[in-house]
């Protein structure tokens, strides 16, 4: 009999641990790592790895599949860009716990959260739970090719304790906190990694409405976190616009002080907050040195819009005469706004519209493939234009009918303060954050980041040119070891024995996303963002190839992760 199950042999391996690179061989054995190093036993299948990257799976601690993980068994994008454990549910927005006739407000409020088509939810969700512990036992019983962990969000947990009020953000009563906390607490048992809420004004309902959580008391977020904490488990994820720092920073620390547990919170460069992210870093800083465990998570690029025809942000759309297309296929529109006389009504239309950051022409640039996510001012629209001599709106129009209407720019709203991704390489080293905010299986629409992960390998370990690199071992550390400890999960993230057998065989010269593309797969025919990447030889879940040379093999061996893991 073999030996081993797996054989990856002669690679060169980043473990994880950030130590120097190594040629070794990496066996497994039953879904584990049995020996990293010189291997001489048989196995059933080898996998010749000279002149490949290998390293563990990659870990996105910050994920949206609630909905697509109840119809779907493939996590793409996450799993497409090298990532092999999801952790969902982030942002306070989810489905449970629900009662009979809430679910409508659920679905509401993750479609403008996190621009999910509420077509396809409805068409989607099986509905088959009510509590939290139910959600959990209903994907445990879906087949995934990667693992999957969920935590209890605050939005469906206040609507469900409070009813109408909940979703009026009027105030809880103390009773309605402590019942908060105990389902909270009772989630974080059933296996919730943890508790996540929103506040921000950027988190709408489809109607428009500001999410419940948004006004949240520090009384309320102190109370369940207290709840949570007498659970001896779980962690919290937070998003805020710190509307008044030091309250926030102070609620903050309150949740991690009476709970005893780690805390993260959403961080970016709002370039109409100057640099308060730093002092958001200055501030977790101390709360470290008093012992509270506090991280921000960080984006690993600018967090861009993509505009388009078939997008949900057309800059066409405002135009009345586009009206006269809208609806149609896509080439055919493009087909029609290409008749002379119709593209100069609407470029009238276009240039006496109220413009917005989305039509900023000097920071909208055409997206090759792979992208360019650190593009310089020259490759902007605007810059393009004068080089040909023609308006810049002309070209605008012109770029958005290419490739039949496909054509897709890109908007960087978020992280790109100087024109350059030097505020995300300082957020990337500072020693209090982990790479997150991907948002995969979100914002299907709008926005394709869930290629986060391969962006920090390829972007940042190989390809940047406007500024300084960081050594591949230790970005793969950040994204694997790094971000699994951040929520609890020690068996995995390490390629060293004992530990979970994810793992990836990479090509690290060809590594990179490729361009961003609009599919029409979801539910009821709901379209999304897909965003593979080239360069993933192998990707592999518990010692079962997954997917193999950019496709996928049809096993199914994840698992819904159920709470903290322990390290072997």
């Amino acid at each position: 009999m073999a030996e081993f199950d797996l054989l990856i042999r002669g690679g060169s391996v980043a473990d994880g641990t950030g130590a120097p690179l190594r040629v070794a061989d990496v066996a497994i054995k039953d879904g584990v790592v049995v020996e990293v190093g010189r291997a001489t036993g048989s196995a059933h299948r080898v996998i010749d790895a000279d002149g490949a990257l290998v390293t563990p799976g990659l870990v996105d601690i910050h994920t949206h599949y609630d909905g697509q993980a109840t119809w779907a068994a493939e996590l793409a994008p996450s799993e497409t860009n090298g990532v092999t454990t999801v952790v969902m549910s982030n942002c306070g927005v989810g489905f449970a716990p629900v009662r009979p006739g809430d679910q409508q407000r659920l679905i509401e409020l993750m479609e403008g959260v996190e621009d999910i088509p509420g077509t396809a939810l409805h068409e989607g969700l099986p509905w088959d739970w009510q509590s939290f512990p139910e959600f959990l036992d209903s994907l445990d019983r879906r087949p995934h090719s990667i693992d999957i962990a969920a935590q209890v969000t605050h939005g469906p947990l206040r609507l469900f304790v409070m009813g109408e009020r909940g979703a009026a953000r009027e105030p809880a009563t103390a009773e309605e906190i402590a019942e908060m906390g105990r389902l909270a607490a009772e989630a974080v048992r059933a296996g919730a990694l943890g508790f996540t809420t929103s506040r921000t004004l950027n988190h709408k309902t489809s109607r428009g409405e500001p999410t419940p959580t948004l006004t949240a008391a520090r009384e309320e977020l102190v109370g369940i976190a207290e709840a949570i904490g007498r659970s001896g488990a779980g962690v919290f994820q937070l998003i805020t616009d710190f509307p008044d720092f030091a309250h926030e920073i102070g609620t903050m620390r309150e949740m991690a002080a009476v709970s005893g547990r780690p805390l993260s919170v959403s961080l970016t460069q709002v370039h109409s907050r100057g640099d308060q992210w730093r002092d958001v870093l200055e501030a977790i800083t101390d709360a470290n040195a008093d012992g509270l465990v506090m991280r921000a998570q960080v984006a690993t690029r600018a967090i861009g819009i993509l505009v388009g025809l078939q997008a949900t942000i057309n800059p066409l759309a405002k135009c009345p005469e586009f009206a006269a297309v809208a609806g149609r296929p896509v080439a055919e529109q493009a087909a029609l706004l290409a008749e002379p006389q119709r593209r100069a009504a609407i470029l009238e239309e276009y240039r006496a519209a109220v413009h917005t950051l989305t039509d900023n022409l000097e920071c909208t640039f055409v997206l090759s493939d792979p992208p360019d996510y650190e593009p310089p001012p020259s490759a902007s629209v605007a810059a393009m234009a004068a080089r040909r001599g023609m308006r810049a709106d002309e070209l605008l129009y012109e770029l958005l009918l290419e490739d039949e209407g496909r054509r897709l720019l890109y908007v960087p709203i978020i992280n790109f303060a100087a024109g350059d991704l030097s505020a995300v390489a300082e957020m990337l080293e500072h020693p209090y954050t982990v790479p997150g905010l991907g948002d995969g299986g979100a914002h299907v629409g709008i926005i394709s980041d869930g290629s986060f992960p391969t962006t920090l390998l390829a972007h940042w370990g190989r390809d940047r040119r406007r500024g300084p690199r960081f050594p591949i071992e230790w970005l793969v550390r950040r994204h694997t070891h790094d971000t699994a400890a951040a929520v609890g999960l020690l068996d995995r993230g390490l390629l060293a024995p004992g530990y979970k057998a994810d793992v990836n065989v990479i090509d690290f010269d060809t590594l990179a996303p490729s361009a961003p593309r609009m599919v029409y797969d979801l539910p009821a025919g709901g379209k999304r963002l897909l965003q593979p990447a080239r360069g993933y030889l192998q990707t592999i879940v518990a010692g079962t190839v997954v997917r193999d040379h950019g496709e996928a093999t049809g096993a199914a061996p994840g698992r819904l992760v159920r709470g903290a893991q322990p390290a072997p």
